[in-house]
């Protein structure tokens, strides 16, 4: 086995040494595909490739390429508000993939959790807006003879990376024919017409290593994304719509149940006790933000309220306190009553991950005002950067 495709340290494939292009391909190039980008562009252009590879696709047009990019981004850029290279002042949105994803959202109306084929079904719906077609005929200006610069004066020609998008691509062309084989090389055409074909010995070493490389695209963007929206937690997860099943809320919904047991637990939002053969276990922060199910953050409330609140925050000011109050009653009786007390030791493996609350906000003899202080003090940043993140305030009218 012959390891061959290696990034920062990691080794991402093997390849078995029988392989017919063992020898003829520039590995070292294509682990350098992905090197110094300014936008998210080289990550979304690169993973589109390899998956209409792996569809056994032997060419494509830019324009089927960044629909497939744009598909890509979708979930990420609408669900979660993730920014794909960050945003300039006043929350000018820099990157023109993530512009081209909220177009089309706007042109569409297409769900959050939209799938791949009505994303793309959509695209060519709305092929002729303009706005849209400017951003997508906007990545194709670098991207597509950039990702290959890995490749660039590793032989006897030598060229100027700054050159024309021409210039580079008769360069690549010539360079693939002649010294080096590359991935891909460029077909006549503008613009979004123009086509690449993929070349045979890196069409079937993509196709005997997708898994791994698909993981490894995946590991540099999610370095990239997380750079680029520092107070997002657990971005690693937010990159494909999540399976609702792993969330883990038994545990902690057993125990509320004891709670309300032995004294009814008012709904936050209605004002009323809780009906404790309807209600939900609901996260005050969005799950799809903290992307957890942290005790702290948890609290029953009616089903149909649920539903209402879907993604969205509630007021800071108007609830809060009136959470705050339900936690600390749940607080107060996991202390009092040792069957409460085993009822929240079993949340450990599911709800109770974080050290601040473990060592201040569960431990023993807070009062109600060090309880609430406490839980304001580690959520209420949490909070403010789901705001910044572009999470919408909950209008209960």
């Amino acid at each position: 086995m012959k390891q061959i495709i290696k990034g920062e340290g990691e080794i991402l494939a093997d390849l078995p040494i029988d392989k017919k292009y063992y020898n003829k391909l520039d590995i070292d190039g294509f682990s350098k595909m992905m090197n110094s980008p300014t936008c998210s562009y080289k990550f979304y252009w690169l993973e589109a490739i390899v998956q209409l590879i792996s569809a056994n696709k032997k060419e494509a047009a830019y324009d089927e390429i960044i629909n497939k990019m744009i598909s890509n981004a979708w979930y990420p850029v609408l669900e979660y508000h993730i920014h794909l290279s960050g945003i300039y002042g006043e929350g000018i949105i820099k990157d023109n993939l993530e512009k081209a994803v909220l177009r089309l959202q706007k042109l569409s109306g297409l769900a959050n959790n939209a799938s791949d084929v009505e994303i793309i079904n959509k695209l060519l719906e709305f092929s002729e807006d303009k706005e849209l077609g400017t951003y997508k005929k906007d990545l194709t200006k670098n991207v597509p003879y950039k990702a290959l610069s890995g490749f660039a004066n590793r032989g006897v020609e030598k060229i100027n990376l700054e050159s024309s998008a021409g210039r580079m691509m008769e360069y690549y062309n010539k360079l693939s024919q002649t010294e080096i084989l590359l991935p891909y090389t460029f077909n006549d055409g503008k613009s979004l017409k123009r086509v690449i074909t993929f070349q045979d010995d890196w069409f079937q070493m993509i196709r005997d290593n997708t898994v791994n490389i698909l993981g490894w695209i995946q590991l540099e963007k999610v370095r990239w994304l997380q750079n680029n929206n520092p107070e997002v937690p657990g971005l690693v997860y937010k990159l494909t719509s999540a399976d609702e099943k792993i969330r883990k809320l038994e545990n902690a919904r057993k125990l509320w149940d004891a709670v309300m047991e032995i004294t009814p637990i008012i709904d936050v939002f209605k004002g009323e006790p809780i009906n404790t053969q309807e209600y939900d276990l609901d996260h005050f922060i969005p799950h799809s933000f903290v992307m957890n199910d942290e005790l702290w953050n948890l609290m029953p409330m009616d089903s149909i309220w649920n539903s209402r609140k879907n993604n969205k925050l509630p007021k800071w000011d108007l609830f809060f306190s009136k959470f705050a109050d339900n936690q600390f009653i749940l607080y107060e009786k996991m202390h009092e009553k040792p069957g409460i007390h085993k009822l929240y030791e079993a949340c450990y493996r599911d709800n109770l991950h974080s050290i601040w609350a473990n060592q201040e906000l569960y431990r023993k003899g807070n009062s109600r005002e060090e309880f609430c202080k406490i839980l304001d003090k580690n959520m209420h940043p949490v909070y403010d950067s789901a705001r910044r993140q572009g999470y919408q305030i909950w209008n209960l009218a």
